[in-house]
Parts: structure tokens; C-alpha cells; sequence
């Protein structure tokens, strides 16, 4: 990851220096540990700041929405297909845009590696395939591909879709990989094991909408769950608007979700919200073959219109 960092302020520092981007977008260390935040570097001194490493898991794409300047944004596989998503949907033009594409490699779970540490994490090391995990009178080391989020373990687009430079080699994609296990196991649930599973699931939401800030798709100007003529939705923690918020907004994702796991990762109670979307995801794919932000070319089904469209997936 130090071959990255060092790439990556080269590239930053010659586009500010030769004028070509007014920002670059990237992260830098967070005041905790595994936890990176994203930063906005203007001038060429403050380049060193940037960072790359497995805890770098925020989509930036989300902070390139309605953007009038020139910039350079890091991205990874993910990042890169929201990017695609952004220009095709007319949220930023491609020609404002240099693109810092990241070969990525999977980025770290930072609640499994808490829940596995035997006491509070203070620094995490990667080395190569290994995870060193440190805290006061500890340190431990584990395998990095049983540290992944989950999305990242089931990822076939670790490569920018996208790019201006590419900060190293492409890695090689995963192969063999089954996408929608999880999905065809609730799907295989009987109508009440379902309910129970979702109710279960959401029981922990304190609606703080961390998901929806997250997520680089969520740029409406009035969300739903804002709007006050009509509304929508019940500001209250009833189970009935819970639930309605939150499939809702998949279904807003909907053959759009990149499932770069930015959701997952900011709720502050562990939600496993991405079933939701993981399944429109599913059905995306099966029904038109369509996974979202991989060609600027080609418009998604859902926003699309053919008259000869047979529409057997009306049931």
C-alpha cells in the first residue's frame, strides 16, 4: 500500500503543479484507528497528507455531486462504476474530471477486526496478504482475505471502470465468485421467516440516515423522508416507517448500486442493509444482464425505453 500512497501523491502533485485540477480528492489518516476520511487537497504542500490503504473504504464519488470545478478524484473499482453513474445522469461532465484509478485489493472490515481483537484496536498494519492488529498488550495477525467487508470478498470489479492514471498494475478479478448467495437464501424462506428476518434486521435502525449520506446515489435536493407536502414518511421510530424508509431508498438504488458497501460501513449499528439492494442488484442482472457504471455508453434499463421491449418480467 506504500507503493500506492507514494503514486498517488506523485500523480496529485504534478496535476496541481501543472494547473490541470484546482482540487484533488483523495483521504488522509482519520483521528481514529481504520477509520480514513476523505480530504480535499488544494495546494501542492499538502499533498503528503494523502493516503492510501485498506481503511479507505468511503466512496468518493459521493463528493463529486453538482461540482463546478476542475478535479482529480482517487478511485477504486467501485468508486469508478458511481463515477459512470454521476457523468451518465448529469450530476458532473466527464471533461471536469481527472480520474486516479486504484487497482483495488479489498478494503478491511473494521467491526469484524474489533469484534476478533481481545482488547481496544489502536493500530492496524498491513503487510503484504497479512493484517497485524495492535492495542495495549496485544497484537495479533490474521489472514487479510478474512478481514474483507463483505462486499469486497464478492467483488468481480476490483479494477477501475474509468480512469486518467492508473496508480499500479491491474490485479487480477476474482474468479468463481458466487455474488448472490446470501440473497437466494432469504429468497428461499417461507413469507413468514422472511417477515421475521427483516424485522429482526431493522429492529437496531435509529433513523440517522448515515446510509443515505453515504451513499454516493443519494443526491436528490429533498430526500423523501424530508419532504413535508406530502409526507411520506413518519419522522418516529415506528416499525412501519423504518421499514419504509429503507426500502425505499433500495428501490431508489435500484439498477444503479455499484454495491460498493459505503451503507453498510457508516451505520453506526452494524445494519446489513445491502440484502436490500443486493437483490435489485440480482434482479438487474438477471432480467437485462445489466450491472451498473461499467460503460458510459449505454444508458441502464430502468431509465430506458424500447417499444419492442417484451416486458416479461411483468408478472
Amino acid at each position: 500500500m506504500i507503493a500506492y500512497t507514494d503514486k498517488i501523491r506523485d500523480i496529485a502533485r504534478r496535476l496541481l503543479k501543472d494547473c490541470r485540477v484546482e482540487t484533488v480528492i483523495g483521504f488522509r489518516n482519520g483521528s481514529m484507528p481504520m477509520m480514513n476520511e476523505p480530504c480535499f487537497i488544494k495546494n501542492v504542500d499538502d499533498v503528503d497528507h494523502l493516503i492510501w490503504d485498506g481503511n479507505c473504504g468511503i466512496n468518493l464519488a459521493n463528493y463529486l455531486t453538482n461540482r463546478t470545478d476542475k478535479i482529480a478524484v482517487v478511485a477504486k473499482g467501485c468508486d469508478s462504476r458511481n463515477i459512470v453513474t454521476h457523468i451518465i445522469e448529469n450530476k458532473i461532465k466527464r471533461e471536469q474530471l481527472v480520474i486516479i484509478g486504484v487497482p483495488c485489493k479489498g478494503m478491511l472490515d473494521k467491526r469484524r477486526i474489533k469484534a476478533m481483537a481481545p482488547g481496544e484496536v489502536t493500530r492496524v498494519v498491513e503487510d503484504g496478504e497479512s493484517v497485524r492488529v495492535c492495542g495495549a498488550g496485544f497484537e495479533k495477525t490474521y489472514p487479510r482475505k478474512d478481514m474483507l467487508q463483505a462486499n469486497c470478498a464478492v467483488c468481480i470489479h476490483r479494477n477501475p471502470v474509468i480512469y486518467d492514471e492508473l496508480v499500479a498494475d491491474p490485479v487480477p478479478e476474482q474468479q468463481n465468485v458466487d455474488r448472490y448467495e446470501d440473497v437466494r437464501a432469504i429468497e428461499a424462506m417461507s413469507a413468514e421467516e422472511k417477515w421475521t428476518y427483516f424485522e429482526n434486521l431493522l429492529a437496531p435502525c435509529i433513523r440517522c440516515y448515515a446510509c443515505r449520506n453515504a451513499c454516493p446515489l443519494c443526491y436528490c435536493p429533498t430526500c423523501f423522508v424530508d419532504e413535508s407536502t406530502p409526507q411520506w414518511v413518519g419522522k418516529s421510530q415506528n416499525p412501519v416507517d423504518v421499514r419504509t424508509f429503507h426500502f425505499l431508498r433500495a428501490y431508489h438504488c435500484a439498477g444503479r448500486c455499484t454495491d460498493c458497501g459505503s451503507c453498510e460501513r457508516a451505520c453506526p449499528m452494524g445494519i446489513n442493509m445491502r440484502v436490500f439492494t443486493k437483490k435489485l442488484e440480482k434482479e438487474a442482472f438477471e432480467q437485462w444482464g445489466w450491472e451498473a457504471g461499467l460503460s458510459l455508453d449505454q444508458r441502464p434499463p430502468l431509465d430506458t425505453y424500447r417499444p419492442d421491449d417484451p416486458q416479461d418480467f411483468m408478472k
